[in-house]
């Protein structure tokens, strides 16, 4: 399963797409919440605690951290910056539990945290680079170099601004996997399980990649094109026709990639990822 999600504002959102597909080679297909046409993100929390199917590789383009290697600390220089990712997740959804649909408005504002984000209209805050920073995208993790040095151009979670920005997507999806409550392993920053379900973390244009697509071309909005990325991963195509969003396009080739690369074990044992990285960072699943 694919999950292409989003932090922006409201109940329901055109940015998220759930693709879904089993073993062998038929198509993935898109899943939809009960009733309606647009997912909430309490619905997909809902699909992800009862009504997922078993032994389920669920991968959420979003981050599932922040930067913490490269200062030693998620906030370095706030005395109650937390110690690890699940500590962040709680602090987020304990900050932001009056912000209504997961969504992230009090952290980013909050009078001291506000300092380390970049947000509309010109504020970037005085901590969203570290000192002697050399470039202007903002703090990265580990992972995100990976991703760069696989052709990506990944952007720092503390980035709320543009649109290519997955920051308000990684913060609201961080409430998520809270509200989890470890009923659902997320891998790293959980063990992987010997079997049942588990969630990663993707980046959609890493599959793009992988399926003949230019990190650069990554988005395709038109079945053509999606049935093209589909059959070099191995999978039937779909019987749709004509144009299609590239938030379906992107769940759907995603959970086509992940079927055919999730019994690679170099991909579970990426060799940077230290035990200390996972607790607190995480890794992109398929980064180098």
């Amino acid at each position: 399963m694919a999950i292409d999600w989003s932090g922006a504002l409201g109940e329901r959102q055109k940015g998220i797409a759930v693709a879904l597909c089993g073993e062998g080679d038929a198509a993935p297909r898109l899943f939809f919440p009960p009733r309606h046409a647009k997912w909430s993100r309490a619905e997909v929390l809902d699909l992800l605690l009862h009504r997922l199917p078993p032994d389920t590789l669920v991968g959420m383009d979003l981050g599932i951290s922040l930067p913490f290697a490269d200062a030693g600390a998620f906030f370095p220089g706030w005395v109650d910056s937390p110690p690890n990712a699940r500590a962040l997740w709680a602090l987020i959804d304990g900050l932001c539990a009056e912000d209504a649909h997961l969504s992230s408005g009090r952290l980013v504002d909050h009078p001291e945290l506000s300092a380390y984000f970049r947000r509309h209209g010109g504020r970037e805050g005085a901590r969203f680079h570290l000192p002697g920073a050399v470039h202007k995208r903002g703090r990265m993790r580990v992972t995100e170099a990976a991703q760069a040095r696989a052709g990506c151009k990944p952007y720092s979670n503390f980035n709320l601004v543009g649109a290519a920005q997955v920051g308000k997507s990684s913060l609201t999806g961080m409430r998520l996997l809270h509200r989890l409550d470890r009923r659902l392993p997320v891998w790293p920053v959980d063990p992987l399980p010997e079997r049942g379900s588990v969630l990663v973390e993707i980046y959609t244009t890493l599959a793009a990649v992988a399926a003949g697509r230019t990190a650069g071309r990554a988005k395709m909005t038109d079945h053509a094109a999606l049935d093209a990325a589909l059959l070099e991963l191995g999978s039937q195509p779909g019987r749709g026709t004509g144009p299609i969003d590239d938030h379906s396009a992107d769940a759907l080739v995603t959970s086509a990639w992940l079927r055919t690369v999730a019994h690679r074990a170099d991909l579970w044992h990426p060799a940077e990822l230290t035990p200390e990285l996972a607790a607190t960072e995480g890794w992109t699943f398929g980064a180098p």
